[in-house]
């Protein structure tokens, strides 16, 4: 394999028809590029895995396996999901087009194929996945929490082994997609990023610790890199425990009318009903000597500084 990496990237063609493979092979050959061929979607994804290609030309409509869902798989493997995929297809309408992105495709190109228009996309599309993938071995080399997401459906292209252990922790096991709510707000900071306005972090809470998601760069092909930090808030919670001798709870809840949480949110942060976190809001109240919210607030700001970021 390192002796096929000498010559160049390697691209995997995928096609039934030879007379395809013939002028792609040629064309590529003659351009630099290492290409491998694969005639039927099995084939296409043991070559994936044993040969890892830069990027993947893949035809869409093959007897058995179709490209859709050569794609799909392709898309589903840990070690073959960062692949840039084109498609290639005879199928202009739009639910074909939809289906080809759907599946995981980068972008597609239209039968005939013209060798001339498919080495222009396949060198932007090598560009972007080549600085997408420095950026990504520098994360994982430093162990920072890190992935990349396609925007468009929230399905997760890349992540490091740290940031799998972190979505698991907090969100449980996602397969290939992102949570809509943290799919949405990526969507929404890509758009506002694009218009040059600043981002704002996503936050998934976990009692008084706290999973942050920022938007950090456009890898290119509708995939940004999202950046995430772990922080805990417990030191806080047991410096306003120890302060007004309140119980682990009690400070807990205490803790989140600082940060401006309704009962309901508290609820929900803590895992109990909105009844129940009055109940501990009374004896805080009693405890503080105040009876407002504002006042226990104001009493807690003042006594323990800082009271961690912003929720």
């Amino acid at each position: 394999m390192n002796e096929l990496r000498d010559r160049g990237d390697l691209v995997l063609i995928v096609d039934d028809v030879p007379d395809n493979l013939a002028v792609l092979h040629d064309a590529l050959d003659e351009s630099g590029y290492t290409v491998l061929v694969a005639t039927h979607g099995e084939g296409a994804l043991q070559r994936a895995r044993e040969a890892r290609p830069d990027i993947v030309l893949l035809d869409a409509v093959m007897p058995g396996m179709d490209g859709f869902e050569v794609a799909r798989r392709l898309k589903a493997g840990d070690e073959t999901a960062h692949m840039p995929i084109i498609f290639m297809t005879g199928l202009t309408e739009t639910e074909h087009v939809v289906r080809a992105f759907e599946a995981g495709g980068i972008d597609y190109v239209n039968k005939p194929i013209r060798a001339a228009e498919v080495l222009a996309r396949i060198a932007v599309h090598l560009r972007q996945a080549r600085h997408g993938a420095q950026a990504r071995s520098a994360l994982d080399a430093f162990g920072h929490a890190a992935l990349t997401v396609r925007v468009a459906d929230g399905r997760l292209v890349w992540q490091t082994p740290l940031a799998r252990k972190l979505l698991r922790d907090y969100l449980g096991e996602l397969h290939d997609r992102l949570p809509d709510d943290v799919a949405g707000w990526a969507r929404l900071q890509a758009a506002e990023r694009v218009q040059a306005r600043p981002g704002v972090p996503h936050a998934v809470m976990q009692g008084p610790r706290r999973l942050s998601f920022t938007l950090h760069e456009d890898t290119g092909d509708g995939e940004w890199l999202v950046v995430m930090r772990e922080s805990s808030d417990t030191a806080t919670v047991q410096a306003i425990a120890a302060a007004f001798r309140l119980t682990t709870r009690e400070a807990e809840v205490l803790y989140w009318v600082v940060k401006g949480k309704t009962n309901k949110d508290i609820g929900e942060i803590l895992g109990t009903s909105p009844r129940t976190i009055n109940k501990h809001l009374e004896h805080v109240f009693e405890k503080l000597g105040v009876e407002t919210r504002t006042a226990a607030a104001s009493l807690a700001i003042g006594k323990v500084r800082p009271l961690g970021g912003g929720a």
